[in-house]
């Protein structure tokens, strides 16, 4: 099994990696837009709107981050474009880093390589955090001189360190790594380093305040910072935060942590996962690890079956369970792999264990306001008239299809070399891209010219009731 140090060395590269950022449906989102007592601010954050929702959804918050409902569901339930995905992303960002968040589509689980219930775990162990702390040997101090020797045979490069407190000065020998590292990072005298002894890593805190009159050696973004006291040598406290998963994956195959790249993890095995279970506990007890109970997000969540609901029953109970954020806007339907009929098509024994919060639909200067900051977010400049035209449209069709013509009506407004977005932009997308009613008017008037039309006039009595 992987040892405490080798986890956290690898997991720390998969951190570093560089993210890329797109403007996607909820990026406008930036948490749930609260203040200090928890009270919703009409517009905050991305957020507009679902007052009591929020409200609710800040109260949970508040209980994750004390540690007080770990092993909980919550359910979101209401009418599509509520908002519901959105209030779940809130809480995400609002709880940080740190907490680990897991977002499924109930449909998910049956179109991965596996068993639902593998997937199931998976999920639930990639929501749950472990904390772990250890001490790590560095040495810290203010440089005063820096050489750096290249040999004119082999051209290799060697040189020496000269670094001091307010108590001592020493001088280290420098290897190729190391130099490469300065070099990078730009160091020299005056600046203030921490060296890692374990890995050799410098880090660069600033500049010495003793040499803030330098002015050639000066920004304007230049960081100061007092000359380290006592010992060159100091052992600091290092607190690392990994998944359960990824401790599963490292450990149950060859590669180790590259296969967290490899996509094709498949099923791990239990014993792997009770072994790692039992030295998790180990740590606790040593006081080197703590386990953080993230969130689960599973949206659509009626897509699961009675088996999955089966498995969330007990997987609740277990004493590192997560939170459970569930998400829905089906009102009654039947149970998947039953004919029985329930609230948000979700058994009535895992739904008392729920805390359910209900979102509304969005009012006119909702919708108004959610489209301002889409057009924000977006980078598209709009005029007042052509926001009304959109919100009118998104109160007769849905918000969804509005938002859809930002980006649409934008690139006519282009084409036309205009600045901004005008009435007429959003009328001609609205021509050429139709809404759900207009879809669906024209399927009932041209049905029976249609592919394998087998409807019959009970059928279209139906369809004209509905």
């Amino acid at each position: 099994m992987a040892s405490l140090e080798g986890i956290q060395s690898k997991t720390q590269e998969i951190r570093d990696l560089t993210r890329m950022e797109r403007t996607g449906a909820q990026s406008h989102i930036r948490g749930l837009g609260l203040d200090d007592s928890l009270e919703p601010r009409k517009i905050s954050q991305g957020m507009v709107g679902q007052i009591e929702a929020r409200r609710a959804a800040g109260i949970i918050m508040k209980m994750i981050t004390q540690g007080k409902i770990a092993g909980r569901a919550i359910l979101i339930g209401g009418q599509p474009g509520t908002g519901k995905t959105a209030i779940a992303l809130g809480m995400a960002k609002s709880l940080g880093e740190d907490v680990p968040f897991t977002m499924l589509a109930g449909s998910e689980i049956f179109s991965l390589e596996m068993s639902k219930t593998e997937a199931l775990i998976q999920a639930f162990r990639k929501s749950i955090g472990v904390r772990i702390r250890e001490e790590a040997e560095i040495i810290e101090g203010e440089v005063l001189e820096i050489e750096i020797d290249k040999s004119v045979q082999s051209g290799a490069k060697s040189g020496k360190i000269t670094l001091k407190t307010t108590d001592m000065e020493a001088i280290y020998d420098l290897g190729q790594k190391m130099i490469e590292s300065i070099q990078k990072e730009k160091i020299q005298a005056g600046d203030i380093i921490t060296i890692d002894k374990a890995s050799g890593k410098i880090s660069k805190l600033g500049r010495s305040i003793a040499r803030s009159g330098d002015y050639d050696t000066v920004g304007s973004s230049s960081r100061f910072v007092q000359c380290p006291e006592g010992e060159l040598h100091k052992r600091k406290e290092v607190v690392h935060t990994v998944t359960l998963h990824e401790v599963d994956v490292i450990n149950s195959r060859t590669q180790g942590f590259m296969a967290l790249f490899a996509g094709d993890i498949g099923e791990i095995k239990q014993e792997v996962r009770d072994q790692i279970d039992t030295k998790v506990s180990e740590w606790r007890e040593e006081g080197r690890a703590e386990i953080v109970p993230g969130v689960l997000f599973i949206d659509e969540v009626h897509m699961l079956d009675i088996e999955c609901f089966s498995y969330l029953n007990r997987a609740l109970e277990s004493e590192s369970a997560p939170i459970v954020i569930m998400a829905t806007n089906r009102g009654m339907t039947k149970i998947r792999g039953t004919n029985y009929m329930a609230p948000h098509g979700i058994p009535l024994d895992l739904l008392d264990r729920l805390l359910i919060i209900q979102t509304t639909p969005y009012n006119e200067k909702e919708t108004q306001q959610i489209l301002q900051i889409r057009c924000q977010e977006e980078d598209v400049e709009i005029s007042d008239k052509a926001l009304k035209l959109l919100t009118k449209i998104g109160m007769e069709t849905s918000l969804r299809y509005s938002i859809h013509l930002i980006t649409t009506a934008n690139l006519v407004a282009i084409k036309r070399k205009s600045p901004e977005v005008d009435v007429e932009d959003v009328r001609r997308v609205y021509g050429l891209f139709i809404d759900i009613k207009r879809s669906s008017k024209f399927l009932q008037d041209y049905q029976s010219e249609f592919l394998f039309y087998e409807a019959d006039e009970s059928t279209d009595k139906d369809v004209e009731m509905a």
